[in-house]
């Protein structure tokens, strides 16, 4: 049986990230995904500057179709009573895109890089020896020198390998649906309500997604996508007439925790190493962020035995940037939880919009 230098479980933009970086560096490198590619998942859609700086050094940004993505120039946060607030990010600004169509351009970069990319293969057990790692699969056994876990938000990996935290908090929940209209403003908008917040992304030329973001127990009656936009007038009448152009789709809960991102021969990365949240929109740019460390220091660490200690520098550069990434989210959480701290603090963000700018680029650089 052949083994490969590093096989990732999970074909995401997390896993197909990191697929990207290590075959780039000359490593045999397989990806085993549950499903068919592109995939598609619950999400904001939204890449910050930085993540959008990190998919054109993957060499995926120009394998992207243009009409399923839409430029916007900041974050513009919207009350109940209409009162905005609304702040630019920093040059070049962000990039809105349909995640299939996110996922098609890191899947046919994969494979343009010589990933193997093995779809319909989940994984039914695996065992970490101090030689390698070996896959069950239903179509036949999968063996590598490495074993990147990049399998979402559930990882049964996470789970297998004793890495799950049980948390006592809040479970919060996402539920996303795109429309075809063409997007009303350059910005991604956040629209508060008593319990819920819409998130606004434009995600082609001609295509607005919304997703809404609730803690569980919050929302009275049963919860469904058109009873969720009830709760925003504003953002409803943007939409009449607006034909669906997906079907809703559901993520959560959200908030997860590991004990830790790496073991002899193993790693967590993407939603599968850690996640509080998706207020922030920061998700695709943390993802990015920790895939190319990780596919980075691959090399090196397995010609020295790709134990826990040689895959450290992955754990801190993780720690670094969750760790602003964990700050924010728990502030603008805060905020959405307390209306009556809330609305004065946007209200004041948006008679001072270099405050709010100023913020924006501490948070997104």
């Amino acid at each position: 049986m052949k083994q490969h230098d590093v096989v990732v479980v999970g074909g995401g933009p997390a896993g197909l990230a990191v697929a990207i970086t290590a075959a780039r560096r000359g490593l045999d490198t397989v990806v085993v995904e549950r499903a068919s590619t592109p995939v598609d998942k619950a999400c904001g859609e939204g890449l910050m500057p930085s993540g959008l700086a990190a998919l054109e050094r993957l060499g995926a940004l120009a394998h992207l179709d243009r009409s399923d993505s839409s430029p916007f120039v900041g974050i513009r946060y919207v009350q109940e009573d209409g009162s905005t607030a609304e702040g630019k990010l920093p040059a070049p600004g962000g990039l809105g895109v349909r995640r299939l169509a996110l996922s098609q351009a890191l899947a046919t970069r994969a494979r343009e890089v010589g990933v193997d990319l093995r779809e319909h293969t989940h994984v039914v057990s695996h065992v970490r020896t101090p030689d390698g790692v070996t896959l069950e699969t239903p179509v036949g056994r999968v063996s590598a020198r490495f074993l990147v876990a990049a399998d979402g938000l559930n990882s049964p990996l996470r789970k297998a390998e004793g890495l799950e935290v049980q948390q006592d908090v809040p479970r919060r929940y996402g539920l996303r649906r795109h429309f075809r209209r063409v997007p009303w403003t350059p910005y991604v908008e956040v629209h508060f309500a008593s319990g819920v917040e819409a998130y606004v992304t434009p995600a082609g030329a001609e295509r607005v997604g919304i997703a809404f973001l609730w803690e569980d127990g919050t929302v009275p009656g049963r919860v469904g996508f058109d009873s969720m936009l009830e709760r925003f007038p504003r953002l409803a009448e943007k939409l009449t007439g607006a034909e669906p152009d997906s079907q809703p789709r559901g993520a959560g809960p959200l908030a997860r925790v590991a004990r830790t991102r790496v073991a002899d021969r193993f790693a967590l990365v993407g939603d599968a190493a850690g996640y509080v949240d998706a207020l922030t929109g920061e998700g695709l740019t943390l993802a990015f962020a920790c895939a190319e460390s990780l596919g980075a220091l691959l090399p090196d660490a397995l010609a020295k035995g790709a134990g826990h200690d040689t895959l450290l520098p992955y754990e801190r550069t993780f720690q670094q940037v969750f760790r602003k990434y964990a700050w924010t989210t728990h502030g603008l959480l805060m905020l959405a939880r307390r209306p009556r701290l809330r609305r004065p603090v946007v209200r004041l963000l948006g008679r001072a919009p270099w405050l709010f700018e100023r913020i924006l680029a501490a948070v997104v650089t």
